[in-house]
């Protein structure tokens, strides 16, 4: 067995699929089928079956998929402990940030680890919550931040902070007026340009409402939060919205903020990692360089 076999592996059993694991590494699928199958052939297992629908591990494969995450984990591990003998953490982390997180946070972030980390790399990827839990557990993302999300075995979360989301309406006259509170239940009776699903704001509105008896009324779907603010200020419609996502939008004041009220409407944010594959000490001191981020833009 070579490294480079173990990984194709890993990465074929975690995807489920050769073409999916192709992408992923950027090989050509017949190099990654011919290393593959040279693996079973050493091992005299069939690892994988192969239908139209994919590649799922055997008996054999799973256990092998077991000992070939450890194997991989302690290969990094141990480019990291010889990085520390030259003084410096080394390897690469992936993490995903929701697209208004990213605004607040990507730039600081980045300052952060290459002070802290200058042998490591790191790569930012932004995402809807539901894509960037794909990714985590088929290894493109080591941590990903991100919105309400429900618990699994498959994923470790660390809350970090919780936000109030506003009902955002353009301004009377082009000027910012005084925000006075909304209920709730009057989410209802005014047309939204919102999302489509499974974006975690989405889903909870339509939850929150639906809780009440009540369905939102949909303007328009629109996945780009730039894109939702330009329709709301052009009187498309209101929107749901943090209120970080205002404020960076470049012209806040085209905006009225109302709060959501009886009850307020929150959104929480965590942390994820993957609970099938254990941290490197270089991911382990990104996700404290992000709480000690977290904390303070919480805190402003």
């Amino acid at each position: 067995m070579d490294l480079k076999q173990i990984e194709y592996f890993v990465r074929v059993a975690e995807l489920g699929s050769f073409t999916r694991a192709a992408t992923a590494l950027d090989v050509a699928q017949p190099a990654l089928s011919r290393q593959v199958r040279l693996l079973e052939v050493e091992l005299r297992q069939n690892l994988l079956i192969r239908n139209g629908r994919g590649a799922q591990p055997t008996e054999a494969g799973k256990l092998l998929l077991e000992h070939g995450r450890g194997i991989l984990h302690q290969v990094e591990r141990a480019r990291e402990e010889l990085g520390r003998v030259r003084g410096a953490l080394a390897g690469r982390v992936a993490v995903g940030l929701p697209p208004t997180i990213a605004r607040m946070m990507a730039v600081p972030l980045i300052h952060a680890f290459r002070q802290t980390m200058p042998q490591a790399t790191l790569s930012l990827t932004e995402g809807l919550s539901t894509a960037m839990l794909e990714s985590l557990s088929s290894g493109r993302l080591d941590i990903a931040l991100l919105y309400n999300a429900a618990p699994s075995p498959d994923v470790e979360l660390t809350p970090l902070f919780q936000e109030d989301l506003f009902l955002v309406q353009a301004a009377q006259g082009g000027r910012s007026t005084a925000a006075r509170a909304v209920p709730l239940r009057a989410l209802a009776d005014v047309p939204l340009v919102i999302p489509s699903r499974p974006n975690a704001i989405r889903l909870q509105v339509d939850g929150e409402l639906a809780a009440l008896g009540l369905k939102p009324r949909i303007a328009l779907e629109v996945d780009s939060v730039a894109s939702i603010l330009e329709l709301v200020a052009d009187g498309a419609g209101s929107a749901v919205l943090a209120g970080h996502a205002v404020r960076n939008s470049g012209q806040p004041r085209a905006f009225t903020v109302r709060p959501i009220g009886s009850p307020r409407l929150r959104s929480g944010v965590a942390m994820a990692v993957s609970s099938q594959r254990p941290t490197t000490l270089t991911q382990q001191s990104t996700q404290e360089l992000i709480r000690q981020l977290a904390t303070r833009l919480a805190a402003a």
